[in-house]
């Protein structure tokens, strides 16, 4: 599993950036589909690095900011809508 984090995280953000395209600019409901199996890929990742902790730190780190970045971008573009 070690050896292929890399690729399951690059090939789960693809997934979700295909899906989003998808969904928003051609209307597919696949884009949803795609969408869903890289965040999978994606969460199966962080959680592999969550579990093991010291070998990842750095990388954990850098994405749970990342997350806390989102978060708030999220928030505040749902606030704005309102």
């Amino acid at each position: 599993m070690k050896k292929y984090l890399k690729e399951l995280e690059i090939s789960g953000v693809i997934l979700m950036f295909i899906g989003c395209i998808m969904h928003r600019f051609m209307s597919l409901p696949a884009g949803i589909w795609a969408c869903s199996i890289g965040i999978i890929l994606w969460l199966l990742v962080l959680i592999y690095k969550a579990f093991h902790w010291k070998e990842y730190q750095r990388e954990n780190r850098m994405n749970i900011i990342i997350m806390l970045c989102v978060i708030a971008l999220l928030w505040f573009l749902i606030i704005r809508m309102r």
